[in-house]
């Protein structure tokens, strides 16, 4: 079973999103988990659109990065700038990757416009990661 860290500045929305998709998509294959450089906490509307793709996130955690110290994992992804500049040195092995994704809660307009981004850039996270993993992993 590999072993994947997502990585954001808030871990409250891309990284949460990146996590539930990873270990509902992969769940034989991946065992995923998220973390911030400056968690915010669990933001609802990640949540809500999760829930939409069939995906609940509701019990997953906003985490410091420190929380996983000393543990190995086989990748280190980052989602945002800030958190890629900010992430650690990871011994082990460790690939290091970052895929940038648009931050869902800068997003303006009417409710339904933002929600469209949230529901946008899960999509773009689902989709990047799912064939990044399946070239991985040979499925």
């Amino acid at each position: 079973m590999k072993r994947v860290l997502f990585l954001c500045t808030g871990n409250s929305c891309r990284s949460q999103m990146a996590e539930g998709i990873i270990n509902h998509d992969f769940a034989e294959e991946i065992e995923a988990f998220s973390a911030g450089t400056e968690p915010h906490g669990l933001n609802p509307r990640a949540v809500q659109v999760m829930a939409e793709a069939g995906i609940d996130i509701a019990e997953q955690t906003s985490d410091h990065l420190s929380k996983y110290d000393g543990q190995n994992f086989d990748y280190v992804i980052t989602l945002c700038g800030d958190a890629n500049e900010k992430c650690p040195l990871f011994m082990g092995g460790v690939q290091r990757i970052h895929m940038g994704f648009d931050d869902p809660p800068k997003a303006t307009g009417s409710s339904e416009e933002v929600l469209d981004v949230y529901r946008r850039v899960r999509d773009e996270i689902r989709e990047k990661l799912g064939m990044f993993f399946k070239s991985e992993l040979n499925l």
